[in-house]
């Protein structure tokens, strides 16, 4: 008998505890070259170091790399608030921007955090997963900061989009002012193509990532370079005077522009969330050499074009090339944001994908795209969430200036997130003294608080809607996780000791029929629901009976030596352990191949799977509120089949329905 436990099903609370204890999500960006060899930090030696390279400035930067359509120009307005532009107020929202670059992306991701990896993986959850194993125990606090952050990034993926691919559209006003009735119309076609052709898989789009964002940033340094000379004296903001000066100097005026300038490193968080794809050495190289020197040449050649015409603020980025060049480089920007958009729509899949994974959320329907690149995958449902909440976006704001208030929230929530896990980890992990560490963390996280600080004054201005998505979608992963605690309390209740099964079979044995009978449950302690009411109902028990667990390892991936463990616990009885990492696809039949090795004579023609189906009906003494109880037997409805999910062949299972009242 094999019993499984069903990720992203109801577990054990015990269990759930160990697991979620460990694990942590990766915000992955599934266009980029997938490698299962990365580890610790370092590039796959199969990839080459120089294809890495490319393909970190294709996928990493594409969010940050789009900044310069909408940062600069947000920041100086902002500034501004209505009045003329002032030489100071340049100086200052350029120094407030390099500075950002420099404390923000370069020395805390690039240079710090980017060496904090989880066997190879980054991200937000990674820092949470690391700091619960440095801690030697499980955290709430670090696992609520790693769900909230997970929350924004979904809200960054629908945010992205639309802001990007409206910057990019809104080029076409300064080439023909007609086509102004037509930038919102043209955005949402593009959008509405892009998520239509999600389901055919990202391999030919991520191909070409590289090359065009290569070209992109070169473009962005050449506009800069030219227009520095406008104003050499735009230079004199490297100096850090101008920053501080500038926000001591405006009060609350200079914390609104403070929340525009954190536009510059959107993105930024993206640098450690793809370490596991292309290692920490491509993507330092590809920032410090390449992307980052084309990003503040552009920036400062924008600031010089208005210093020397003041009036080139209300479209500083496209005002940069002749008029002749608007059209072609409004097409190159769109292709520049549709990368940037596809980018953060993967890493959503990817990022509910491991949620599935890691029990926080029910089972989503997965397809998978690619034969060669495991991560590239594609959730329906996620899709079509997604596309809703990137066209309301577009409809309700209409221009990049209005969401420019909404998408620095969701980004400062995860940095600070990232900073105070950060600390956790240098302090335990790393062993270091906990005032070294703080010396060494809590700068970083005074100036995400500022800049957290700073979006939050948008609170009214559009602000809100990150944060009452990442609200909805904490609260979401809050109900699914306490209503299977609950629905656990309630079905242990009846469940009975394996042990104590088989010695009751071994004295009174039903009728045996000849096969293999795989029994899928949440704890190897019990019999499996599937199990009594075959005995129950059809009073026979198979030849060989298999009890299969299926674990999620706190690690990304599990080598092959530990994904299959038995124990032969009678003549007719074994218990099976699958163990997976986060990051993989969980195949049932695939996995039990292995158990060959070991002796276990599998085969699948000759063996069925029971599962047993749960009918959940609310209570009153669930323990939860009404309405907590409907949302989760909605969600628990809309589960996709485990059948699909462990990719077991569907003519070999058999379902058992059970009704639970929470």
């Amino acid at each position: 008998m094999v019993v499984c436990r069903l990720t992203g099903a109801p577990e054990p609370s015990k269990g759930a505890g160990s697991i979620l204890g460990k694990k942590r999500f990766q915000f992955h960006m599934t266009a980029s070259i997938t490698s299962s060899d990365a580890q610790e930090g370092q590039a796959p030696a199969t990839s080459g170091f120089w294809g890495l390279t490319l393909g970190s400035i294709g996928v990493v930067f594409g969010d940050i790399g789009t900044s310069p359509l909408y940062a600069f120009h947000e920041a100086v307005r902002g500034a501004a608030h209505g009045e003329a532009v002032t030489r100071s107020m340049v100086l200052g929202v350029l120094s407030l921007i390099l500075w950002a670059l420099l404390i923000v992306v370069t020395a805390k991701y690039v240079l710090l955090l980017l060496r904090a990896d989880n066997n190879g993986e980054g991200g937000t959850l990674s820092l949470m997963a690391l700091g619960q194993r440095a801690l030697g125990r499980r955290s709430w606090f670090l696992l609520a900061l790693g769900v909230v952050g997970a929350s924004m990034f979904i809200g960054d993926s629908m945010i992205t989009p639309a802001i990007s691919v409206l910057s990019a559209v809104e080029g076409l006003k300064l080439a023909t002012p007609a086509f102004e009735h037509y930038v919102v119309p043209l955005t949402v076609l593009i959008l509405a193509l892009l998520f239509a052709v999600q389901s055919k898989g990202t391999a030919l789009v991520a191909s070409a990532f590289g090359p065009v964002m290569v070209v992109w940033f070169t473009v962005l340094a050449v506009m800069g370079a030219v227009h520095i000379a406008d104003d050499p004296t735009v230079l004199a903001a490297i100096n850090p005077y101008y920053a501080l000066q500038f926000l001591l100097s405006h009060g609350t005026i200079g914390l609104v522009t403070l929340g525009a300038v954190f536009l510059a490193v959107t993105g930024g968080e993206a640098l450690y969330a793809d370490l596991g794809h292309f290692g920490r050495k491509p993507i330092q190289s590809a920032w410090m050499f390449f992307v980052l020197p084309a990003l503040l040449i552009n920036y400062f050649g924008q600031g010089a074009l208005v210093l020397s015409d003041p009036s080139a603020i209300e479209h500083s980025f496209y005002r940069m090339v002749p008029e002749g060049l608007v059209l072609p480089l409004v097409g190159l920007a769109t292709a520049a944001t549709v990368i940037a958009s596809q980018a953060v729509i993967t890493g959503a899949y990817s990022l509910v994908y491991q949620a599935v994974q890691l029990g926080l959320l029910p089972r989503f329907e997965v397809r998978y795209t690619s034969e060669t690149h495991a991560g590239q995958i594609y959730l329906p449902r996620v899709n079509r969430l997604l596309l809703i909440g990137v066209m309301l976006l577009v409809l309700l704001f209409h221009t990049p200036s209005n969401l420019a208030s909404a998408y620095g929230i969701a980004v400062s929530t995860t940095m600070v997130a990232d900073g105070i896990m950060g600390f956790v980890v240098i302090w335990k992990l790393w062993n270091w003294r906990a005032a070294t560490a703080a010396a060494v963390i809590v700068p970083f996280v005074v100036v995400d608080l500022s800049f957290f600080s700073a979006n939050l004054l948008k609170l009214l201005e559009g602000a809100w809607v990150p944060l009452l998505f990442g609200a909805a979608m904490a609260g979401t992963i809050w109900t699914w996780r306490k209503g299977s605690g609950i629905l656990i309390q309630k079905t242990r209740r009846i469940e009975v000791p394996l042990d104590d099964l088989i010695r009751s079979l071994e004295k009174r044995p039903p009728h045996i029929v000849k096969g293999t009978a795989v029994f899928l449950t949440s704890d190897p302690a019990f019999v499996p629901t599937a199990l009594l009411h075959n005995l129950k109902h059809n009073k026979v028990l198979h030849e060989h009976n298999v009890i299969l667990t299926i674990e999620t390892s706190h690690t990304p991936r599990v080598d092959l030596s530990e994904r299959f463990r038995m124990e032969k616990i009678s003549d007719k009885f074994s218990k099976v352990r699958l163990r997976f990492g986060y990051m993989e696809q969980p195949n049932v039949p695939k996995a039990l191949a292995i158990a060959r090795k070991q002796g276990w004579q599998f085969d699948i023609m000759s063996t069925s799977f029971f599962v047993s189906r749960r009918s959940l009906k609310a209570s009153a003494q669930s323990g939860m509120p009404l309405w907590q109880d409907h949302l989760f037997i909605a969600l628990s409805r809309s589960a996709n089949d485990a059948t699909d999910y462990f990719q077991i062949p569907t003519g070999r299972v058999v379902e058992v329905g059970t009704q639970v009242t929470i």
